[in-house]
């Protein structure tokens, strides 16, 4: 009996089949059509951007901005810089462990020492320390920072720079940057610290801390006198510099060299000069930006050093009118205005700390520390150490970055979700609260669609849109239906991690989600949300482009789930459909179509999710870069939320899941 149906009901399939092939190969023709080129979507970023840049403070007199000042300090460091960090760790005294002398030359005139610290418990760094060959009494403190070079305290300038400062009469702590010299280890790369925001702790921190010990171990320094500790650094080192002194009174003198600007600086060169993640990490900039941190070494000595023609970043003709120019009346305020400088260094066209800035620091500490006036650079070639003289050596088992979120990772545990109805619907509320304010979500409306393209051949008709939204960024998406489709049909919204793009290439790998949905007479309308398709800026990396938007409270997760949302609204009021399902391809927007039905539990009958993960572990253990995928890390996600509590939140839409990424083994 079997047998005398079997031939029909193969039959219908391989029609069904043909038809679904035939809606791809119509589809494919016009469904990956770029609609809007990424110097638009990078345009608008930067107006959105610009939009949220921090107007600097307008105190009245000195001891009003010092009071304002403190505040900003204890505003910055508890709610953003140390968020989600253990009290503990935060507040432990310094652990310096003494790893022997660096033998110099008799007659030289200083001595060297080098040491490991703790930064965090099982998370170590480097520093060697100079000092004077005949040290009496107290002197002044200087902690040398370094930026993104791989022989860390062992670069010649770095070297020189703290051998003369020991010849002066001062003390001077250099110490290692994560992921360079000792630390330049697979894990450590700086966009890592976007894994530590996932699991619930502010990956700029960790940075914080590990230069901050090193002021630590100065001030407890008996040889060290307080009221004498200056910072300094180029590059990496010239923003620890202005974020340390800034935030941290024990400084009295600052010399950040090439190392920070405004955010209008920032943004208005885009994509050229946008940012590493320890310079942009969440919320850090959501009300205050550098020129604030700038405006807050009021009036402690503090001379900025930018290059020219730097071959890197903060060319000084470029970033001197926000930094320096806009900061000069708080110095006033103190009638110390002569206590900010500014030096443009002409004599190198290249990212440096070289002799002639370097005797401009020479020049400055001298000054305001009252020690002899020795401007020349005393020649210290013949002195230099190699790398491996300079080197400390970490512990062999030494967390990574990396190693610290995974580890942070591990130590997670979510309530259940509650099983009765009442308490569910209570939980529900409360958790959608939290999620809302996780990803700062901000609903958005479709401001205007802008009717591209249609088409209309092999039964098929479609209208190709760009979206602007309320707040100014955009979307793409095409609509298609069967031209026998009426208008009031079921909406299939489909999203993939690729855009539009990736959609039409699934149809090619007999995963015909889009050609499946018009087979069923259903329309269906392919998005491009932001940082997907033809919905992405400029930056081939976009993890920096996203760091922005994180660092002015607009993560890219909460404004990608309000285009979602918004756009679908739209969908809604434009073609009346009887109902509406969501279709995500790949981890990314598996995500986002998840903050987006727990956010909107009421819009999408069903959610269908192809290529997800099981958890946020595939991201820590893959690992899943920044760079790659700018959504996936947002503060306290991981930390908050498992995906089944965001599947439980979708309710009453249906979570249905086909199948799933592979999980990697575990990288070191």
């Amino acid at each position: 009996m079997r047998c005398k149906f079997l031939l029909p009901a193969l039959i219908l399939l391989a029609s069904v089949a043909a038809m679904a092939q035939s809606a791809a190969s119509t589809l494919s023709k016009f469904l990956p059509n770029p609609l809007q080129s990424p110097g638009v979507v990078t345009y608008q970023m930067q107006q959105f951007l610009m939009k949220r840049v921090p107007k600097l403070p307008a105190p009245a007199s000195g001891s009003e901005w010092t009071r304002e000042a403190q505040q900003i300090r204890e505003r910055v460091l508890n709610d953003v810089i140390y968020h989600g960090w253990p009290k503990a760790w935060v507040d432990s005294p310094p652990k310096f462990e003494d790893m022997g002398v660096v033998p110099v030359p008799a007659g030289a005139g200083y001595r060297l020492r080098k040491f490991r610290y703790e930064v965090v418990p099982g998370f170590y760094s480097t520093a060697v320390l100079y000092e004077p060959a005949h040290l009496e009494g107290k002197v002044p403190g200087v902690l040398d920072v370094l930026g993104h070079f791989p022989t860390g305290k062992a670069s010649p300038f770095e070297q020189k720079l703290c051998i003369n400062q020991a010849l002066r009469g001062m003390v001077a702590l250099s110490i290692a940057f994560i992921d360079m010299g000792e630390l330049r280890i697979k894990g450590n790369e700086h966009y890592f610290g976007s894994d530590l925001d996932l699991v619930g702790a502010n990956g700029v921190g960790l940075f914080y801390l590990a230069m901050r010990r090193g002021l630590d171990y100065l001030y407890d320094d008996p040889h060290v006198d307080r009221s004498r500790i200056a910072v300094t650094g180029l590059s990496g080192g010239g923003w620890q510099t202005i974020m340390l002194s800034s935030l941290d009174t024990r400084v009295k003198l600052s010399i950040p060299v090439a190392g920070f600007t405004s955010l209008q600086g920032r943004f208005e060169r885009l994509p050229g000069e946008p940012g590493d993640y320890e310079q942009l990490p969440p919320n850090l900039l959501d009300g205050q930006g550098y020129q604030t941190f700038a405006a807050m070494m009021a009036p402690r000595p503090t001379l900025e050093i930018n290059n020219a023609e730097d071959s890197c970043c903060f060319r000084a003709p470029l970033v001197k009118p926000y930094i320096y120019d806009e900061i000069k009346p708080y110095f006033r305020l103190y009638g110390k205005e002569d206590a900010l400088q500014f030096y443009t260094n002409t004599q190198v066209s290249a990212h440096n700390y070289q002799r002639a800035s370097r005797q401009q620091a020479y020049r400055f500490l001298s000054t305001y520390f009252h020690l002899p006036m020795k401007p020349q650079e005393i020649m210290v070639g013949q002195y230099l150490k190699s790398y491996t003289q300079l080197a400390s050596g970490i512990p062999e088992n030494n967390l990574t970055i990396l190693g610290l979120a995974r580890q942070m990772a591990s130590r997670i545990h979510h309530p259940p979700v509650p099983t009765d109805a009442a308490t569910r619907a209570s939980w529900a509320a409360s958790e959608r609260a939290k999620l809302s304010k996780v990803v700062h979500y901000r609903p958005v409306t479709v401001a205007h669609p802008w009717y591209m393209e249609d088409t209309n051949h092999n039964t098929i008709e479609s209208i190709s849109f760009r979206f602007t939204l309320s707040n100014g960024l955009s979307a793409t998406g095409v609509w298609a239906k069967t031209i026998w489709t009426p208008d009031n049909a079921p909406l299939a919204v489909v999203v993939n991690d690729q855009g539009r793009e990736g959609a039409n290439q699934e149809v090619w790998d007999h995963e015909p989600e889009v050609a499946d949905g018009i087979e069923r007479n259903e329309q269906v309308l392919v998005l491009s949300v932001l940082f997907t398709g033809d919905a992405s800026p400029l930056s081939q990396d976009q993890g920096s482009m996203g760091y922005m938007l994180s660092t002015v409270g607009a993560p890219p997760l909460g404004l990608e789930a309000a285009q979602l949302i918004g756009i679908t609204k739209w969908a809604e009021n434009r073609w009346h459909p009887s109902r509406v399902s969501l279709e995500s391809s790949g981890f990314r927007m598996q995500v986002v179509s998840l903050v987006a039905g727990a956010l909107a539990p009421h819009l999408f009958k069903t959610i269908t999710i192809h290529q997800g993960m099981h958890s946020f572990n595939y991201i820590l253990d893959k690992p899943v870069t920044s760079g790659k995928a700018p959504d996936m890390f947002t503060l306290d996600l991981d930390k908050d939320f498992d995906l089944d509590i965001l599947k439980a939140l979708t309710e009453p839409a249906k979570v249905t899941e086909t199948d799933y990424v592979e999980l990697a083994p575990a990288q070191p």
